[in-house]
């Protein structure tokens, strides 16, 4: 309980933020759509890096819960700051210096928190293994809960209050969840200490000790992120580079290991690449799809107008409604010996993404005279994309501690979470396709123009991403034979 609604109000804190991220920059900060999608890839790159470093400083260093409060901390700051400017009367420039200092604070504590209060999750059931799975479902519901209220109470509150208020309470949100967990942690029965509690708290640095040494240098670390930030594309080479050196160190330890696990190894290079390709377009919901809702999407219901930010909520409702599902069918097509391996899931996962997109493609050719998109058509394309995310998501993990070289099992763990960075950065990069070069992005075109020129896009993705699809399952015996028996 104390980690389930810990981790739903820190979900609810980051997808608060992030819902409302991209109409931010376009409309309050007045940046361009290729300028504001640019940041926004950046940001969730940097978002989903963090992690390795900030697991591994508490897996060495710190322990679990010292890393949750931490990584807690540092968010609500973030949060907070991103709305400095109201309390101090600032125009533009300064909300825009103050949204990267926030942000920069988010990606280090989201590395501490999100990192580290899985493997709590982990640690509370080392000694009853048969209820890992379960403890982890249960947990994973907890994660789409807090999507689910982010995307709904947060997203609405700050499309009809002002979105740094919904900044604020996003923020106020991180709060409970931390206030969730430090109250309740007595409850965790011991697990996530740190290593050496001694050394961690005893003076090394003159009078600082390795806990207050970490303190600083996180926050410390906020400079380099905000250069980061303010020039995105370093960030795609900085990932590129680390990537290389991960490519390599797995390679030299699969020749080592002999030509099985050099194949095992190609094998999971390809699907490393297919789930970057997979999650970049998968992620045009935070950008381009959330500019084509307020753009180019009918989203009266009644006489109600449904805010664009709140369109992002149908994933995590399709994630509540769909996931125990899916689970249970596995489950039942394995024990019937018909459960598809690893390459269809893939394929099968793309050719619904392709689908999710074309629904956009059939919409655009029943919208009215206004040439806005029927809002049903854009649920369609997040119901598709939903499920396939359910063939492609839960696999993902399993296959990695599968294919990885003996006793490289956390790293290349760590390469898989590195390939959502990366994907997150390309997805950044792709929703370019789509924006306009000036401020407000969409510029003096007509409604016609404007539907069209987005629907022209995903159209293309649509086809691109089924032929990826396809080949994945026509080459299905070649990957197998890569993997070695591995499904």
């Amino acid at each position: 309980m104390v980690l389930f609604l810990a981790e739903m109000w820190e979900r609810f804190c980051y997808y608060g933020m992030r819902t409302m991220l991209t109409l931010y920059l376009v409309e309050s900060l007045l940046m361009g759509d290729k300028a504001a999608f640019g940041i926004y890839g950046a940001y969730t790159a940097l978002v989903y890096a963090a992690p390795v470093i900030g697991g591994k400083l508490a897996d060495r260093l710190l322990g679990y819960q010292r890393a949750v409060i931490l990584g807690g901390i540092m968010m609500a700051i973030g949060e907070f700051t991103l709305i400095g400017h109201k309390f101090v009367g600032g125009g533009v420039d300064l909300a825009t210096t103050l949204l990267y200092i926030g942000m920069a604070l988010i990606i280090v504590g989201n590395g501490y928190f999100k990192a580290n209060i899985s493997s709590i999750v982990g640690e509370l059931y080392s000694d009853k293994p048969h209820l890992k799975d379960s403890g982890f479902t249960i947990f994973y519901i907890g994660i789409n809960i807090g999507a689910f209220l982010a995307t709904t109470v947060c997203a609405w509150v700050g499309a009809t209050y002002g979105r740094e208020i919904g900044f604020g309470l996003a923020g106020l949100g991180m709060l409970a969840g931390l206030a969730q967990f430090v109250v309740g942690r007595g409850r965790l029965e011991g697990k996530g200490l740190p290593p050496d509690p001694a050394y961690l708290d005893s003076p090394r640095f003159g009078p600082l000790s390795p806990w207050h040494a970490t303190v600083l240098a996180s926050f410390g670390i906020a400079p380099a992120l905000y250069f980061l930030l303010t020039n995105s594309g370093v960030v795609g080479w900085l990932l590129l580079g680390v990537a290389a050196l991960v490519g390599v160190s797995l390679m030299q330890a699969s020749v080592n290991a002999g030509r099985v696990q050099i194949h095992r190894t190609i094998a999971l290079f390809i699907f490393m690449l297919l789930n970057v390709l997979w999650w970049a377009l998968f992620e045009q919901a935070g950008t381009s799809l959330t500019l084509f809702a307020d753009r180019a999407v009918d989203r009266m219901i009644g006489g109600w107008e449904m805010p664009a930010e709140n369109t992002q909520f149908f994933n995590p409702f399709f994630i509540i409604l769909f996931g125990s599902i899916f689970a249970k069918m596995w489950v039942r097509l394995d024990e019937r010996g018909v459960n598809p391996n690893i390459p269809i899931k893939f394929g099968l996962a793309f050719l619904q993404l392709a689908l999710g997109f074309y629904m956009l493609v059939i919409g655009a050719s029943m919208a009215g005279g206004d040439f806005k998109v029927p809002l049903i058509f854009l649920s369609l394309l997040y119901l598709f994309h939903t499920t396939g995310e359910l063939f492609l998501s839960p696999i993902g993990l399993s296959m990695v501690t599968k294919l990885a070289p003996a006793g490289m099992g956390a790293s290349v763990m760590g390469a898989w979470f590195l390939s959502f960075a990366g994907a997150n950065f390309v997805g950044g990069q792709i929703a370019k396709l789509t924006g306009g070069e000036g401020e407000g992005g969409a510029g003096a075109e007509s409604a016609q123009q404007v539907m069209e020129a987005y629907v022209g896009v995903y159209a293309n993705f649509a086809y691109a991403i089924a032929g990826v699809g396809l080949l994945v399952l026509l080459l299905n015996k070649p990957f197998n034979k890569l993997m070695h028996g591995v499904k």
